[in-house]
C-alpha cells in the first residue's frame, strides 16, 4: 500500500492547499488554454500532482522526465510522435534546475510553436537556474509548503478510507514533523500503520527520530522560532538568541540551515559595521557541515553570541535593494565608453594608480547615491578611508 499514490488527487478541487494556483488553473482548463509553466517550491507540496491533474483534465498524454537524466533527443522523440496530431503531449520535467543551458535552449522552439506543453518543477529559485528565454515563455508559480491545516485535512480524508486510530500528540507530531511535505507525512503514516493500526507518539518517534527538516511543531512553528532568533540577534539580546537557537536545535533543526541563516544575518544586519562577522558565520557554516550534531551546537552557539554582540548596520543591504529597485524602474544607463576595454575611447580612461591611487573621474552616466553609510563600527573607518583616498581629510 503506497498511500502517496493511492490518495493522489485526480481533480484540482480535491487538492489541498495552493488555493490561488488551483483557481487559476481551473480557469485555464475551462478555457482549454494551458501555459507553459514552472512550478517552484518545496518537496511534497503538490507540483507533480498538479501537472498530472492538468494532463488528465485536458486529455494530454503525460510524459514525466527527470532533469538529471534528460537528453534533448527525449524531447524531440516525444514531439515527433505527435507531429500532425490534434493532441498535444504534456512534458513534465522534474528537477528542472538540473537542465544545462543548452538543454533549456532546445525547449525554446517547441514551446514557441506550441508543439507540446512544458511544465517544469524545481526546488530552486527560477531567477538563478532558468534562462531568460525560458522564463519569458513560462508562467512561474510558487508552491509553498503545505500548512498544518492542509496536512490535517489530508489526514482526515485518509482516515475516512483507511481504519487506524491516532492520539492527539501523535497526530501533532505526524503533521508538524513533516514540515509541509505531504509525501513525507503519508510515508510516515504508511509505515506506522504497518506497525500498529493504533498509532502512538512513541512509534512515530522511533520511525522518525526528529523533525523531517524544519524542527517545528504546530504551536511553535519553524518560521516563528527562526524569526524570533533572528530578531533577537538583531536586537543584540545574547540570551534570547541562545534560547531560540536551543529551541530549534532541540526540535531537530538541521545545523546547516541554522548556519546559513546566520551567514545571511551577518551580511544583512551587521555588514561592514563588523565585517569579520561574515567570516565567523561562514566558517561556522563550513564547520557544522563537516561535524554535525551534537558538537555543532557549540559552534552555532559561539557564532550566535558573536553576531548578537556585534554592532549592527544594514547600509549595504539597503544599498543593493535601492540599486535593484532603481534598475527595475528606469532605463539602463549606458556604460561610459572609456570604461570598456574593447572601445577606442579606452585611451581616455584614467588609471588611478598613475595618480597615486585615486583620480577624479566619472564611472556612471548619472550621479546617483545608492549607498549611505550609517557610520557604525568599522563602517566609520571605511568612511574615513574613502575621504582620505579622495584627499578630503
Amino acid at each position: 500500500m503506497n498511500l502517496s499514490l493511492k490518495f493522489r488527487p485526480t481533480k484540482i478541487e480535491n487538492m489541498v492547499g495552493h488555493k490561488e494556483i488551483r483557481e487559476i488553473f481551473a480557469k485555464f482548463i475551462d478555457n482549454k488554454n494551458i501555459p507553459h509553466s514552472l512550478f517552484y517550491g518545496t518537496a511534497g507540496s503538490g507540483k507533480t500532482t498538479m501537472a498530472r491533474i492538468i494532463a488528465k483534465q485536458m486529455d494530454y498524454e503525460f510524459f514525466e522526465l527527470d532533469g538529471a537524466n534528460l537528453k534533448s533527443e527525449d524531447i524531440r522523440r516525444i514531439i515527433a510522435k505527435f507531429d500532425g496530431s490534434l493532441y498535444l503531449p504534456l512534458i513534465f520535467i522534474d528537477e528542472f534546475h538540473r537542465l544545462s543551458k543548452t538543454q533549456q535552449e532546445t525547449l525554446l522552439i517547441p514551446m514557441e510553436e506550441r508543439k507540446c506543453i512544458i511544465i517544469g518543477a524545481t526546488t530552486e529559485n527560477p531567477k538563478f537556474i532558468v534562462s531568460s528565454g525560458i522564463r519569458s515563455r513560462m508562467m512561474i508559480f510558487e508552491f509553498k509548503p503545505l500548512s498544518y491545516a492542509d496536512l490535517e485535512e489530508l489526514l482526515n480524508d485518509i482516515q475516512k478510507n483507511i481504519y487506524f486510530t491516532i492520539d492527539e500528540g501523535a497526530k501533532e507530531y505526524l503533521i508538524s514533523s513533516s514540515s509541509g511535505d505531504a509525501r513525507s507525512m503519508l510515508n510516515l503514516l504508511e509505515y506506522a500503520i504497518s506497525v500498529d493500526k493504533n498509532i502512538n507518539l512513541d512509534t512515530l518517534k522511533t520511525l522518525r527520530c526528529s523533525s523531517f527538516s524544519e524542527g517545528s511543531s504546530s504551536k511553535d512553528t519553524h518560521y516563528s522560532l527562526i524569526s524570533a532568533m533572528i530578531k533577537s540577534l538583531r536586537g543584540s539580546d545574547v540570551d534570547a538568541s541562545i534560547y531560540y537557537l536551543a529551541r530549534l536545535i532541540a526540535a531537530g533543526e538541521e545545523p546547516e540551515f541554522l548556519a546559513r541563516r546566520m551567514v545571511i544575518f551577518a551580511s544583512e544586519d551587521i555588514g561592514n559595521a563588523n565585517p569579520n562577522a561574515l567570516n565567523i558565520a561562514t566558517n561556522a557554516m563550513l564547520a557544522v557541515s563537516k561535524i554535525g550534531y551534537p558538537e555543532a551546537r557549540i559552534i552555532l552557539s559561539q557564532c550566535a553570541v558573536y553576531l548578537a554582540s556585534s554592532p549592527k548596520s544594514n547600509s549595504s543591504y539597503k544599498a543593493i535593494n535601492f540599486a535593484l529597485d532603481y534598475i527595475s524602474k528606469n532605463p539602463s544607463m549606458p556604460v561610459l565608453p572609456y570604461l570598456i576595454n574593447t572601445d577606442v575611447a579606452k585611451k581616455d580612461y584614467l588609471y588611478p594608480h598613475d595618480f597615486g591611487g585615486w583620480v577624479e573621474q566619472k564611472y556612471m552616466q548619472k550621479d546617483i547615491k545608492f549607498y549611505n553609510s550609517n557610520s557604525i563600527g568599522f563602517e566609520k573607518t571605511l568612511d574615513d578611508w574613502l575621504l582620505k583616498i579622495k584627499g578630503k581629510i
